[in-house]
């Protein structure tokens, strides 16, 4: 699934991504579950991943080097 929607990102970056959520499956998870929180509350998924993301702006920075 997630291959489907990284489709238009440049293969370096998608490399990146897969690696980092390979490495890191705990972290990806609790990101999820704040996200679909967000959602359960009325957001659309959009606004939640932009509501959730900056809390874990750091994290997310050392993970993609």
């Amino acid at each position: 699934m997630l291959e489907s929607q990284l489709k238009n990102v440049p293969a370096e970056q998608k490399e990146k991504i897969m690696k980092a959520i390979s490495e890191n499956p705990e972290f990806f998870t609790k990101l999820a579950e704040d996200v679909k929180k967000e959602m359960d509350s009325g957001k659309d998924q959009m606004a939640a991943v932009m509501a959730v993301l900056p809390r874990y702006q750091d994290e997310l920075r050392k993970m993609m080097g």
